[in-house]
C-alpha cells in the first residue's frame, strides 16, 4: 500500500463523522411528545400503543373497506378479547375527529414531530378549529 497513513486518515475521518450524531447527542434526554388527549373518551378503536404505530393501516384499511366494499362498521380486536362488542364507524371525520377534535394539537402535532405528511386532507375536508 502506497498511502497507508491517507488511507488510515480518511477511515479515521470517515467513522467520526459518520458517529458523530451519536457522540454529540449522548446524554441528552430525549424530548417526550405530549399529545392533548380526548375529553370524554377512556378508550381508542384500538389500544393507544397499538394506535401510535398502526393508525394509519387502519386508517388505510377503513378507507378501503368503506368505500370499494361497503363496510361501514369496525369492530375492534381489543374489545373482540374479552370485552363487549363495540363497534365503531369506519370513518375518520365521526370517529376519530369526535374524539381527537383538535387538529392542531393531536394530529399535526403529532405528524410534525415524526417528520410525516399524511395525505388525509386531500379528500378530507380539515376540520376548523374551535377556540
Amino acid at each position: 500500500m502506497y498511502n497507508k497513513k491517507a488511507v488510515l486518515a480518511g477511515v479515521v475521518a470517515f467513522i467520526i463523522l459518520m458517529t458523530a450524531p451519536f457522540w454529540l447527542n449522548a446524554g441528552r434526554e430525549h424530548k417526550k411528545l405530549e399529545l392533548e388527549k380526548p375529553q370524554f373518551e377512556k378508550e381508542c378503536v384500538e389500544p393507544i400503543k397499538w394506535m401510535r404505530a398502526g393508525h394509519m393501516q387502519l386508517l388505510d384499511n377503513w378507507r378501503n373497506e368503506a368505500v370499494r366494499e361497503s363496510k361501514r362498521d369496525y369492530t375492534s380486536e381489543h374489545f373482540k378479547a374479552g370485552h363487549d362488542n363495540k363497534k365503531f364507524k369506519k370513518s375518520l371525520t365521526l370517529t376519530c375527529l369526535d374524539c381527537h377534535k383538535n387538529k392542531k394539537k393531536f394530529c399535526d402535532k403529532c405528524h410534525t414531530y415524526a417528520g410525516v405528511k399524511p395525505y388525509c386532507w386531500e379528500c378530507h375536508v380539515a376540520p376548523e378549529e374551535k377556540i
